[in-house]
């Protein structure tokens, strides 16, 4: 017997990335799920920060990365790449054992998308490496949704709301009280981060009820 449909919000954060999944039954949105995926191993600080780390050591002649360095960042990004599906492994097998079946995600997205060399750009400013990270966990949930088969919907996180009043039907006052009463039943932390995330899986799970199947012609 197939479980309820959910849809998972996911929202990328320094070491890791907040998850949210938010199922509707024909009534209003419920959460099912609020969690924190860690992409990174206890004292590992190569899966945590692989790009500072980099920009801590030696450069070649021309401030390029040295092959130590992107052998670092290599290293570090793999083993983001495979805590991070591990991690979203175990999520929807749990959501699966609780009755509940993920459809597709909400992964949010920022503009940076031009930014194709992550390591030549973290080396090119000192606040570069930091925001760098931040991406890194985004590639990094990429992967993992690929390694899960999970439908993936990369949504704009400054205008999702915009977007979500649209699709939703619902003004922008009308979402932000929908969205306090979702954190009530979702118990703490309900910061920022976890609206936003609730919001992406709302507006992906409305998305995939009107989208056809994978593979439909």
């Amino acid at each position: 017997m197939a479980g309820i449909a959910i849809g998972l919000g996911i929202r990328a954060l320094r070491g890791g990335a907040v998850v949210v999944g938010v199922a509707r039954e024909g009534g209003p949105p419920r959460v099912v799920l609020s969690s924190f995926l860690p992409t990174f191993a206890e004292d590992d600080r190569l899966s945590l920060e692989p790009y500072i780390v980099a920009a801590e050591m030696p450069r070649g002649p021309a401030g390029e990365a040295s092959p130590e360095a992107k052998e670092a960042v290599r290293q570090g990004r793999e083993r983001q790449d495979q805590l991070a599906a591990n991690g979203l492994s175990e999520i929807i097998q749990a959501l699966r054992n609780s009755g509940f079946e993920p459809r597709v995600a909400g992964l949010l997205v920022n503009r940076a998308g031009w930014i194709t060399d992550l390591l030549a750009h973290s080396l090119s400013a000192p606040e570069h490496p930091i925001i760098v990270e931040g991406l890194a966990v985004r590639d990094a949930l990429r992967f993992a949704l690929g390694r899960v088969g999970l439908r993936m919907m990369e949504l704009d996180e400054k205008s999702l709301p915009e977007r979500a009043s649209q699709e939703l039907r619902m003004t922008p006052a009308e979402l932000d009280s929908r969205l306090k009463t979702l954190g009530a039943g979702a118990g703490r932390p309900w910061r920022k981060e976890q609206k936003l995330a609730s919001l992406a899986a709302w507006v992906a799970l409305a998305a995939e009820a009107v989208s056809p199947p994978l593979g439909a012609p």
